[in-house]
């Protein structure tokens, strides 16, 4: 089991950064795969970033180029750095984690989620 806490949401203006978050309980944070899912309003929840056991990293689309997802194991945590942001990343942005990701792009496959974090980008 792992419960994941994010942090670091807030309100920036387009062209600015941000810096989520994840801080995740447990001894075995290592053996986690983790992601970054976000959910815009009125819009299905959808994949923005993952980092697994090996650093291996996988973006979305829309946010390659200026999304970076990281991790450090030492302190069981997970980041995910947004540059350039645009009023389309409006979202709240949700951290999962689970043993084994197959394909780190559908939610299905992480156990365990956060409770989010909301990220507003104004124009």
């Amino acid at each position: 089991q792992v419960q994941l806490v994010e942090s670091g949401g807030g309100l920036v203006q387009a062209g600015g950064s941000l810096r989520l978050s994840c801080a995740a309980s447990g001894r075995t944070f290592s053996s986690y795969d983790m992601g970054w899912f976000r959910q815009g309003p009125g819009k299905e929840r959808e994949f923005v970033a993952a980092i697994r056991r090996s650093v291996t990293t996988f973006y979305a689309d829309s946010v390659k180029g200026r999304f970076t997802i990281s991790r450090d194991d030492a302190k069981n945590m997970a980041y995910l750095q947004m540059n350039s942001l645009k009023p389309e990343d409006t979202a709240v942005y949700y951290c999962a984690a689970s043993n084994l990701v197959l394909f780190a792009a559908l939610e299905g496959q992480y156990a365990y989620w956060g409770q989010g974090t909301q990220v507003t980008v104004s124009s």
